[in-house]
């Protein structure tokens, strides 16, 4: 296998893993930004007040399109890091096992970005 197969394959997978993150993150949002009623169950269910599903909605709808660009996927990257973490923390308080679907998300989050970046590749440069 050539090193241009190698790096097509990871970019690939890259894409991949980033198009599956976005996906999901797009649903979440605008479930939220619409306001549905499993978007208002969630933060109730949460602690949370119902005046807040649109903002943290739209907050999540902003990390998602800045991620999808590449000049400012970092930085959308940072975003939805930091409201995965919050989304962490609130299931974690109730000592629920689904505390991992966030953590999980942040994962691939970075790791789509890892593939797909070479400049993020470069911060975190892993040895074979």
């Amino acid at each position: 296998m050539t090193e241009d197969t190698e790096v097509s394959r990871k970019v690939w997978a890259g894409r991949i893993i980033t198009g599956l993150v976005v996906a999901y993150l797009l649903f979440d949002s605008i479930l939220r930004v619409l306001k549905l009623d499993a978007a208002v169950g969630g933060f109730e269910r949460l602690g949370y007040p119902e005046s807040l599903v649109v903002p943290v909605g739209l907050v999540e709808l902003a990390g998602v399109i800045l991620y999808v660009f590449p000049r400012s996927a970092v930085l959308g990257a940072i975003l939805l890091t930091g409201h995965l973490g919050g989304a962490t923390a609130a299931i974690l308080r109730l000592e629920n096992p689904w505390f991992l679907l966030p953590v999980g998300l942040g994962a691939l989050l970075w790791g789509g970005l890892y593939l797909r970046d070479d400049k993020v590749n470069a911060l975190f440069p892993l040895r074979r």
